[in-house]
């Protein structure tokens, strides 16, 4: 079992920053992926952001790469999405989830992800 909290949500102007922490406990922190993905109101749940296991992969979706930076931090057993020069359009729910899978890449699938925690809201204002 992984159990996961999210915190560093909240109400920030466009153009402004946030970085949203997720830590894990339960099981060791270095075996797993890790995945950001959000949820706006009336939208589908879509995928942010994925690291592997040690750091050495990473996947973004279209509109946040060079924008948003996911790292995780083995040692702290947590994993952070920096989120930089925010859009109101990245208003939404934003939920950590974990894969025990191992694969080649961090994947960008929900579906892939066994753990999830309960999210924490970003509302950016323009």
């Amino acid at each position: 079992q992984v159990q996961l909290v999210e915190s560093g949500g909240g109400l920030v102007q466009a153009g402004g920053s946030l970085r949203l922490s997720c830590a894990a406990s339960g099981r060791s922190f270095s075996s797993y992926a890790m995945g950001w993905f959000r949820q706006a109101p009336g939208k589908e749940r879509e995928f942010v952001a994925a690291i592997s296991r040690s750091a050495g992969n990473t996947n973004y979706e279209d509109s946040v790469k060079g924008r948003f930076t996911i790292s995780r931090d083995n040692a702290k057993n947590t994993v952070y999405l920096q989120m930089n020069s925010l859009k109101p359009e990245d208003t939404a729910f934003y939920y950590c989830a974990a894969d025990i899978s191992w694969r080649s890449v961090p994947s960008i699938r929900a579906g892939s992800y066994d753990y999830w925690g309960q999210g924490t809201q970003v509302t950016v204002s323009s």
